[in-house]
């Protein structure tokens, strides 16, 4: 232990991904791709960082997936990453590199800067106002009003991360914490609330993000077509749940790969969402060929066929203690006392008291209210199959203006909150 006191440094990730409403189609930022472009090309900064974030992605669901097979699964791997990239502008050495390799980087591949100016762009392009937009991030850094943090930090988290920040007085707790928790619920427009339940008066900084969604199919369901079916838990359980059915055309694919069936639906805008159903006993073989490479091409080779899908409405979350599951990433140091905060306050020794990361997802039968323009749909004649998303899945919501993985979760059980 050191002699000087080692004081509590609280991260908050923060979000929420409701999937009814509307994301719009003007997610793209032209000013920043073109000035990104100008500088490499024609891929825009945020574009190259997308495949890190995508590794990230999957290497997070795994570590999740294994400590339970019995629960939901669901959280923002653009989240959390971000806030640990943000974090990692004010740490050095072993705790530094061991952040950056832990989210997805190979720093003997790429620079440093390359990294922040790519989370920059990524940032920008998703916070595009637009009419129908609501899809927003936020960080937050909540300052001690006695602490005094190096202003290169504090300079480097509001250019590249857009951050904003609060002189706040932790030894006032019960009232720090409504300050941080009113911030979250602000910014996912109440569907996040008391993130925040314990909070140390030692407490230098906390730094929040936030990331909220909220989309619109592009081809919605009827919801006087939904019903209660069954949902297969596991062999032995069985839920009733309400599940919502259409007849039309689906770009649904069989992956020998995964061993899966993959559905892609789009919403109105840049986002799309991956429904991936594994074939039965497949689930586990599914998680671990599960890949960006795998995905992919499903993007790139889409192609329609018709259908009777059974998808459950659902509302479900997961709230994760990122300390244990990064640890297993390689990211342990930040929360040792030998960590290396130095970037963030040369006088005071820091480190990462708590890492918390919440998500929510609800998927519903909710389109624009003009959706009279998908009943014309053209249906072949033959009988289409019956594809019923009535046990384990995974859901990742992919948006295509960053190339990103904006949240990705395994339903288990639609009916645990």
């Amino acid at each position: 232990m050191p002699s000087s006191i080692t004081w509590g440094l609280l991260l908050l990730a923060g979000l929420c991904c409701l999937v009814p409403g509307s994301l719009a189609a003007g997610l793209q930022s032209d000013g920043v791709q073109e000035t990104d472009a100008s500088k490499h090309g024609d891929q825009p900064a945020s574009h190259r960082i997308a495949p890190n974030l995508a590794d990230f992605a999957f290497s997070f669901y795994r570590q999740v997936a294994h400590q339970s097979n019995s629960s939901n699964i669901f959280f923002s791997p653009v989240s959390i990453a971000t806030a640990f990239a943000m974090l990692s502008l004010g740490t050095k050495g072993e705790t530094h590199t061991q952040i950056l390799e832990g989210v997805g980087f190979n720093l003997t591949e790429r620079a440093e800067a390359d990294i922040h100016e790519g989370f920059r762009s990524l940032l920008h392009t998703l916070n595009q106002p637009d009419n129908q937009l609501q899809l927003t991030t936020g960080n937050g850094l909540f300052i001690s009003e006695k602490a005094k943090l190096v202003d290169k930090f504090l300079e480097d988290v509001k250019k590249l991360y857009h951050s904003e920040a609060f002189s706040i007085n932790f030894q006032d707790s019960e009232e720090a914490k409504k300050r941080i928790n009113d911030y979250v619920e602000k910014g996912t427009q109440g569907k996040i609330v008391d993130l925040v339940t314990e909070l140390d008066k030692s407490t230098v900084f906390a730094l929040v993000n936030y990331i909220f969604f909220k989309g619109k199919w592009e081809k919605p369901f009827e919801v006087d077509q939904t019903t209660e079916e069954d949902f297969h838990v596991d062999a032995g359980t069985t839920v009733k749940v309400p599940m919502m059915v259409r007849l039309g055309m689906f770009d649904l694919h069989h992956c020998d790969t995964l061993s899966s069936q993959v559905l892609l639906m789009d919403y109105v805008g840049n986002a799309t969402a991956f429904f991936i159903l594994p074939d039965e006993g497949k689930l586990e073989h599914m998680e671990n060929k599960l890949t960006k490479e795998a995905l992919t091409k499903f993007l790139v080779k889409r192609h329609l066929r018709s259908a009777t899908l059974h998808l459950p409405k659902l509302s479900i979350s997961g709230t994760y203690d990122l300390q244990t599951v990064l640890g297993n990433l390689g990211i342990t140091r930040v929360f040792s006392n030998g960590a290396d905060l130095s970037g963030i306050s040369e006088d005071i020794p820091l480190k990462l008291s708590k890492a918390l990361h919440k998500a929510v997802l609800t998927i519903d039968e909710k389109g624009t209210e003009a959706a009279g323009a998908t009943l014309g749909e053209a249906m072949p004649m033959s009988i289409p199959p019956e594809v019923e998303f009535n046990r384990p899945f995974v859901i990742i919501i992919y948006d295509r203006n960053t190339k990103g993985p904006l949240f990705v979760g395994k339903v288990v059980n639609p009916t645990q909150k």
